[in-house]
């Protein structure tokens, strides 16, 4: 049994203990949470530290099979280069990738990140995800533009879900602008209730043009990957508004980025009843098309939130803490009680391991992290990440 006590112990879904303690054993798991005076604490050996004290973060999005294009993708180019520069860039030597991916693995894990929401195209990262000390949820993305292939990339995601674990993995559409009508709806009848779906939403202003009007740059993004335009038809309305009736119901949505969904787009999405997470990842935001989510719709209208980190293709680091800190500097008003909800509980609810993750309680094994540097509950540049447990 270990003790460990700071400023603040923060458990998430309780409120916070000044100079608290908690008590794990070896396998991590939460025996007891007191208040500093306990009497349950006398002669123990209490591990102190200056900070705050919470649970494991939760990484609701990345994509770890693209850890060796760090570097190499030119920022602030817009979503539909970004596409093509990652199509053109993913080919690398195996041992390359291998190795990138196991240190952006561990990355994670002294970032205090216990469990991530993978997207893959490949079985690359099975066997790293293996031994990995995070618990990864694996979505197994299906695109296609083209309504005839349909079946077959549906089938193609189903074999290669195999090489993941059953129980934490799943099939998505990687966005609907890589997505044929066709494809959605047969999506919709191959997949069970409780498939999460996460799906990439409004990451680009393209995005909504492609759906409202048939214009901008995915037009010239089809035809340089040889695909026809034509297949695509205007909807008069954001690509939200589009594609959300083909998904399957009541799944689980994780919508990813959202750098462009706007008021009516959450009323329509309010009024489709649906069980809607949105991830934000605003590193990535900024790095693809400079520009961040208009955070606080979001926060005003009581939507539930979690973050990401998105790939090393789009972003310099895998840090929950970094993610939070972009949002605080942009968005002043935002309250960091709530938002570290975002990184802990409501992630690990968005993933369906909240038995175990995102808030301190006891039987829990949700990891301990130390927020160091913090005063008075203010997310500011100085503060600083130590994984405890």
């Amino acid at each position: 049994m270990k003790y460990y006590s700071a400023n603040y112990i923060l458990p998430i879904t309780s409120l916070p203990i000044k100079d608290g303690v908690v008590g794990i054993n070896d396998d991590g798991e939460i025996l007891g949470i007191y208040e500093a005076k306990s009497t349950e604490l006398d002669g123990q050996h209490i591990e102190k530290f200056n900070g705050v004290i919470v649970p494991g973060f939760i990484n609701a999005h990345c994509h770890l099979e693209l850890s060796h294009m760090k570097g190499t993708i030119p920022s602030k180019t817009g979503l539909p280069a970004f596409l093509s520069a990652v199509m053109t860039s993913r080919n690398s030597p195996l041992k390359v990738i291998d190795k990138a991916m196991a240190d952006a693995d561990e990355e994670m894990y002294k970032n205090g990140i216990v469990a991530v929401g993978d997207h893959a195209n490949t079985d690359n990262t099975s066997r790293i995800k293996e031994s990995s000390k995070i618990l990864y949820h694996t979505f197994i993305e299906v695109f296609g533009v083209e309504p005839s292939e349909a079946d077959g990339k549906i089938q193609e995601a189903k074999d290669l879900i195999h090489e993941f674990a059953s129980a934490h993995s799943s099939i998505t559409p990687h966005a609907p602008y890589s997505c044929s009508k066709a494809l959605l709806k047969k999506f919709k009848k191959s997949v069970s209730e409780g498939n999460i779906i996460s799906i990439h939403n409004q990451e680009s202003d393209e995005e909504n043009k492609l759906f409202r009007y048939k214009t901008g740059e995915f037009l010239d993004f089809f035809k340089k990957i040889g695909k026809n335009p034509d297949l695509f038809k205007a909807q008069a309305r954001n690509s939200i508004q589009s594609y959300l009736p083909y998904l399957p119901n009541p799944n689980k949505l994780i919508l990813v980025h959202n750098t462009y969904t706007s008021l009516k787009d959450l009323d329509f999405v309010d009024r489709m009843g649906r069980d809607i997470v949105w991830c934000l990842c605003p590193k990535a935001n900024l790095f693809i098309e400079d520009q961040l989510p208009k955070v606080m719709n979001f926060v005003n209208d009581n939507q539930k939130i979690v973050l990401g980190t998105d790939s090393l293709a789009s972003n310099d680091s895998l840090s929950i803490l970094d993610e939070l800190k972009v949002l605080h500097k942009n968005f002043e008003e935002l309250d960091f009680q709530q938002s570290i909800q975002w990184a802990t509980i409501n992630g690990a609810q968005a993933l369906n391991i909240a038995d175990q993750f995102g808030s301190l309680e006891i039987g829990k094994k949700p990891g301990l992290v130390l927020l160091k540097n913090m005063e008075h509950f203010r997310l500011t540049d100085k503060v600083t990440v130590q994984r405890l447990a």
